[in-house]
Parts: structure tokens; sequence; C-alpha cells
């Protein structure tokens, strides 16, 4: 097996089903499910160990492995990072991780930052803002965590919305050569997060890069910016609630504009 690429490999178990090879390849990716389990670690760090979350992260690579379709032009390691970040947020949703109190300290510290900046047109540091609202930086450091979970998971939501009204708002043709294939609304919901993101600063677009493109965890990205860990945190939960603003805009839009044409 060792003379096989992974992609050689991939193709040699779809034809066999050769459950040594499903093993082979499980250990050649397991990389993939640790990368994603330690940069996601803020995320399940108050519910989950981190063995916990990379026991979980292997079961959903070997489904990958049996239900990746290569026909799909898209890259395994792709496709399973995607389901493995999922099963992540999933985890997160069910803990209803948000209490009452966080929601209010979420909301406070949001309105202070932005009155700070209306008044010194900057962003205040962690210390500023911790005597502004009278908290421990630990803690506020601990709830900026949440807030960029927050952000995560709503945004996770609304790309999940969109792509399920991208589907349901699709005119259904009898010709079965005209029938909109599912790859191309993927490929429009991807443009239109791409544009989003281009709208956004360019440090919020380089924190976006380094967190999703080459997944960095939050510490990682601060040492490449030059930054403090809380102020890529901070920067990074700004960036993904514009891009939420930015999605629900635009699926408002389509939305208007579908029912014009219907």
């Amino acid at each position: 097996m060792l003379d096989y690429t992974n992609e050689e490999l991939l193709v040699r178990y779809r034809l066999t089903g050769d459950i040594k090879i499903k093993k082979d390849l499980t250990m050649r990716y397991l990389y993939i499910v640790r990368s994603i389990a330690i940069q996601m670690r803020d995320v399940f760090a108050g519910f989950a160990q981190l063995d916990d979350i990379i026991n979980e992260g292997v079961i959903v690579l070997m489904g990958a492995i049996d239900k990746f379709d290569e026909s799909k032009n898209a890259k395994f390691e792709t496709y399973v990072s995607k389901r493995i970040r999922g099963m992540v947020i999933d985890l997160a949703r069910k803990q209803d991780w948000v209490p009452r109190g966080l929601r209010k300290s979420l909301r406070d510290l949001e309105r202070e930052r932005n009155t700070f900046f209306a008044d010194y047109g900057r962003e205040p540091t962690i210390t500023e803002l911790a005597d502004i609202l009278e908290m421990p930086e630990d803690k506020l450091i601990s709830v900026m965590g949440k807030a960029n979970l927050s952000a995560i998971l709503s945004l996770d939501m609304v790309l999940e919305e969109t792509a399920d009204n991208f589907s349901r708002t699709q005119v259904a043709s009898t010709n079965r050569f005209e029938q909109p294939e599912a790859s191309l609304l993927d490929n429009e919901l991807k443009e239109m997060l791409k544009q989003g993101i281009t709208s956004l600063k360019e440090t919020e677009q380089l924190v976006v890069s380094l967190y999703y493109e080459e997944e960095l965890n939050m510490k990682q990205i601060a040492e490449v910016i030059g930054v403090s860990e809380p102020r890529v945190s901070q920067i990074h939960a700004k960036a993904i609630n514009k891009l939420k603003e930015y999605m629900v805009n635009r699926k408002q839009m389509r939305r208007e504009y579908v029912s014009g044409i219907l």
C-alpha cells in the first residue's frame, strides 16, 4: 500500500471495498482530524476533551471515506475537513451553551466596544475594555471566546439556511438536461461568501483566511500578525458578524428577486 498515493488508494477502496485499505486511509488522514480538533479547541473546551473530539472525528473520517465521490471534483481533504468541522459545531449547538447571563455579557461587551470606537476611533485594548466593564481580564477573555463561538455558529446556520433557500427556490424542469445541479448551487453560495469576504477590512480578511483556509488557531494567528490572542478573537468575531449580516442581506435580496420572477 505504501506505493499508492492517497488518491489512488481512495479509488482502489471505491472499487474493492477492502477494509485494509480503509484502515490505511484512516491512518493517512488522521492528521486532519487532529489538526481541526486542535484548531477548534475553543469551541468544545467547555463540554469535551480533545481526545473525545478526535475519537468522534475518526468516526466522521471513516464515514467520509465510504461516502466520498471523486467525480464531484472536490478534494477529499476539503470534503472531510468540512464534515469534521460540522460535527464539532453540531456538538456545540446541542450543548445549549449560552446561558442568559452570558448573553447579557456578550451584549454589554459589544455595546461598550462600539461606544469606545465611536469616541476614540479605535478598538479598546483588553485592559481598557475590562476596566469599562468592571470585569477581570481573564473573565473578559473567556467571554470573548464565547462571542467568537457564537459568531461561528450563527454564520454556519445562516450558510445552511441560505443553501436550503437556494434549493427550494429553483424552478423545476421537466427536461432532465436542464435540471440545475447541486454543485452549481454550491458554487453560487461560495461565490456569495467570497464576495462577502472581499468586503471586509484587510486585517479581517487575513484573520478569516488564516483561520479557515490555513486552519491556524487563535494563538498561531496572533503570532503571525503580531497582536494578542484576545485581539485576534475580537477581529474574528467582528468579521464573522459582518459576513453573517452580508449573507442575510443577500439571501433576502435573492428571495425577493425569485418571488418577483415567479
